[in-house]
């Protein structure tokens, strides 16, 4: 049996690293700077978080952000601040280089901002058995903010990368932070932390070589 067969109380979710080849470029729109490296350097930790995961069998969902070019889902997505976004077809709509997911992983594409709002994620998870989800992504006040509410909703521990995560701005980026940590007094991390919950959580796997 594969481990990722077997009920695991982990789960990562990579939620909306979008750009295609392009987002790891420092002028990638959308996510500011928090001062621990910039764009890139979470993008790698993000690479080499879901890396981890995938070594110790627990389980890693790709989320991605997808509008039709008509906007016809978009909903009231644009009576805020952002303009249309995340078109289907573009280039920097497309999961970031080096974030692939495998044959035998989900990627869901969303609609709203909230990952679990009208998708599959809710019943993905509790196939596998998880009672954990680690959150990484993009944007820290928005998807990161409305996912995280929602796992605490459906009664799951939230657990976000706070190195991981780009904010619309360092004001938003934190607030929104803040706001997580009001619901579940524990939810904020470091990949550095989340790699040794990952450790514990499951058996390396070996490869070929």
């Amino acid at each position: 049996m594969a481990p990722t067969d077997a009920p695991t109380p982990l789960a990562l979710i990579v939620v909306d690293v979008q750009g295609g080849s392009l987002a790891g470029g420092d002028d990638s729109p959308g996510i500011a700077t928090m001062g621990d490296g910039g764009r890139r350097a979470r993008l790698e930790r993000i690479r080499g978080l879901v890396a981890h995961a995938r070594d110790h069998g627990v389980p890693v969902v790709f989320i991605q952000e997808v509008h039709k070019r008509s906007l016809v889902d978009i909903g009231r997505e644009l009576d805020g601040a952002e303009g249309p976004h995340c078109i289907e077809g573009d280039e920097t709509t497309e999961l970031a280089a080096g974030l692939e997911p495998r044959p035998d992983e989900f990627h869901i594409r969303k609609r709203r901002y909230s990952a679990f709002f009208a998708t599959e994620l809710d019943l993905v998870l509790r196939s596998y058995g998880t009672r954990t989800v680690i959150l990484v992504g993009g944007l820290t006040d928005v998807c990161i903010h409305y996912t995280a509410v929602d796992a605490h909703q459906h009664d799951y521990v939230v657990r976000v990368a706070t190195d991981a995560v780009g904010g619309s701005s360092i004001e938003a980026h934190d607030a929104a932070l803040r706001a997580i940590e009001y619901l579940q007094r524990d939810a904020l991390t470091t990949t550095d932390v989340l790699r040794d919950m990952i450790s514990a959580a499951g058996p390396a796997i070996a490869t070929p070589g």
